[in-house]
């Protein structure tokens, strides 16, 4: 009986003794260990700003382009800082004009709206969406209604999308309201990017700036200033600081100075800015002036590229931007 006592105390000290080597006899490191794994979930990024977008309304919905005067009878103007890309152009006279573009937000009172210019077209031709305009000479809508997936929205057309504001005098008083321009349906959804965003400081070659002034005929120079506060370029217009209707500052991330022909003159009534092809670009990021070349390719539908001389691609802080486009030949002014 001691015998077989002994026997059973023995089994179970082997026993116990596999057990506990059996993952080295199988070539493993030691015994089991349950573990867990987390999956890290990423927000949504919108197209057109870089910037983390937890709603994902950004990925459900088409740019959409709302043309906006610039004039002084103009301002203040409304919603344009709520806009992802903002676009400044020489038209007729001399004068410049906006081409907000909107994705991640739906203000409820832009403008005011006005007509459309054959400029328009080089801009929209790879975005598509929609483009809420006044109204516009025919040569002028001729040339925007050549972009496919691209739908139109004039005044005539926007129905409670757009209203008059009693309080103003026409042609300045045409508001739009961007949530019921984005009932309108159209492609493609979302857009395609317009630009390469990066994470943390800008490692390119680049130079400290405290500010520039882009010199746009007549009375339209724009001076932007950077903010060491807010990490964002301070927009001056008119020899004033520009503040919209709601009190904010024009202050975006990121501009862009394009040197672009414009084709039949600079003001002329069919005066266009030609974005096809290739130039020089100034790039205004992180508080830096990058140096820059910004081409297209042979197609309309092209999104325009921005790299260094030794081809690097031009990477902006996550946040709006401004790109203006300014007639060749004409000098920057920066103060470093």
């Amino acid at each position: 009986m001691r015998k077989l006592l002994s026997l059973v105390v023995a089994v179970l000290v082997i026993g116990v003794a596999l057990v506990v080597a059996w993952p080295h006899l199988r070539g493993g490191s030691g015994p089991t260990v349950t573990t867990t794994s987390t999956t890290v979930h990423h927000s949504p990024v919108a197209p057109l700003s870089g910037l983390a977008d937890p709603s994902g309304v950004s990925l459900t919905r088409p740019a959409l382009s709302i043309k906006i005067e610039n004039t002084p009878e103009a301002l203040p103007q409304w919603g344009v800082d709520q806009a992802d890309v903002v676009y400044e152009e020489i038209v007729n006279g001399g004068i410049t004009r906006l081409l907000a573009i909107f994705n991640s937000h739906a203000p409820s009172k832009v403008g005011p709206v006005r007509s459309v210019r054959p400029t328009d077209t080089q801009i929209l031709w790879p975005l598509g969406g929609i483009f809420a305009y006044s109204g516009g000479a025919a040569y002028a809508i001729a040339s925007i209604s050549t972009v496919p997936s691209l739908k139109l929205i004039d005044e005539s057309s926007a129905g409670a999308a757009m209203f008059r504001d009693p309080t103003r005098y026409a042609p300045h008083n045409l508001y739009a309201v961007a949530p019921s321009l984005f009932a309108f349906p159209a492609k493609p959804t979302p857009p395609p990017p317009l630009f390469t965003y990066r994470q943390g400081a800008l490692t390119l070659a680049s130079s400290v700036v405290k500010s520039f002034v882009v010199p746009f005929p007549s009375i339209y120079p724009v001076t932007w200033t950077w903010d060491t506060t807010t990490l964002s370029w301070d927009r001056t217009l008119f020899a004033s600081p520009d503040v919209t209707g709601t009190n904010v500052r024009e202050s975006p991330k990121n501009v862009i100075v394009m040197w672009v022909n414009y084709v039949n003159g600079i003001g002329t009534m069919s005066s266009y800015a030609d974005l096809q092809g290739s130039g020089p670009a100034a790039i205004f990021t992180d508080g830096r002036e990058v140096h820059a070349q910004w081409s297209r390719g042979p197609l309309k539908s092209d999104v325009v590229q921005y790299r260094t001389a030794s081809g690097a691609r031009v990477a902006l802080s996550p946040g709006q931007t401004w790109v203006e486009l300014l007639n060749t030949g004409a000098l920057l002014s920066v103060t470093k």
